[in-house]
């Protein structure tokens, strides 16, 4: 496979008065050419952190990034030089952000911004940028795109600032698009109609998507793979279907048990996660779900464990699948309903 991006134990950490955040702590995976990889986990667990660290849009100080490599189509793409970095960023990778409004100039109007992304990336003078700018706003089926090419975002609607937050980003036709939260303040509607326009680009460009999300429904629509974060760690990862039909680890299968189901079971209640994520000025030794999870074993609070494959494309870091683990039943009955 064409991997076009590889992350190699990244560690990002904040220095606030109450001391040192370890945010991001030895994250690693690839994204291959056309795929998407969606990363979930509650909020917090550092999967937006994870994604704005890539794009060198971390704040430094009062974040560092402290370890690990991101090679992208062979280079390094971790502390570059701003000048560097602005060589990629917006070239090679875009990215949606969660709220459109916030992300885009309200004294400039959607067209001349796009038209800019252009002019400085793909040296395209005044008149042929905000040409193309207008057919960009056109492949995202952005009605009237020569009207609204010349209006300012506050003319537009919710959905209609994402849409156009998403030509701006596959102006320079990146190879990899980062999505953080792209609809989470949309409706139902317009959130279906945004994650549509996504696949069609993605199949008509041949772009891979990283996708962030708390959103379990949207990454069983979307996602080819998927990694579970929590407490800034990868926890569990693998294909969509290993995630969601063969869930390994007991967080991910809490957050499943935890979703609303579609299937009309008006007897079966929600479970909730009981407590609270572990502070991450003092991180855990062992494994940082450890004091939420059911199964835990002496073990569990002294080492963190090695990821452990469970197939070739699924591997999950937990100590109850180490070949020398006690056999919890309760867990395989789980594992079993999932499969079924």
């Amino acid at each position: 496979m064409d991997t076009i991006l590889s992350v190699e134990d990244l560690e990002v950490e904040f220095a606030t008065y109450g001391g040192t955040v370890k945010a991001v702590r030895g994250v690693s995976f690839d994204v291959t050419r056309g795929e998407t990889l969606a990363i979930v986990g509650e909020s917090g667990c550092g999967k937006s952190v994870t994604v704005q660290s890539l794009m060198g849009l971390i704040p430094m100080p009062p974040g560092k990034i402290t370890g690990g490599t991101a090679t992208l189509n062979g280079k390094n793409i971790l502390n570059l030089p701003p000048a560097e970095a602005n060589k990629f960023r917006g070239v090679e990778v875009g990215m949606i952000f969660q709220d459109p409004m916030s992300s885009l100039n309200p004294t400039m109007t959607i067209g001349d911004q796009i038209a800019e992304t252009l002019k400085v990336h793909r040296g395209k003078s005044d008149q042929e940028a905000f040409k193309l700018a207008v057919e960009l706003l056109e492949r995202t089926h952005i009605p009237e795109a020569p009207k609204r090419a010349k209006q300012y975002p506050f003319e537009f609607s919710g959905g209609m600032l994402q849409r156009a937050m998403i030509a701006q980003s596959l102006a320079c036709n990146p190879a990899i698009l980062i999505a953080d939260e792209p609809t989470t303040a949309l409706d139902v509607t317009i959130q279906a109609q945004i994650l549509e326009l996504m696949l069609e680009l993605q199949r008509t460009e041949n772009m891979s998507i990283i996708l962030i999300t708390h959103d379990l429904a949207v990454v069983a629509r979307m996602a080819d793979r998927v990694a579970v974060m929590y407490a800034g760690q990868v926890i569990e990862s693998g294909t969509v279907d290993d995630i969601f039909y063969r869930s390994s680890h007991p967080y991910t299968l809490g957050l499943k048990e935890a979703m609303p189901s579609n299937t009309h079971d008006r007897d079966k209640s929600l479970s909730p996660i009981l407590g609270s994520p572990p502070d991450l000025f003092k991180p855990p030794v062992g494994c940082g779900y450890c004091a939420r999870c059911p199964y835990a074993m002496t073990i569990c609070a002294e080492h963190f464990p090695t990821a452990t494959a469970i197939s070739e494309s699924h591997e999950a870091s937990c100590w109850l699948h180490h070949p020398t683990a006690p056999d919890i039943e309760e867990l395989h009955q789980l594992e079993d309903q999932d499969a079924g």
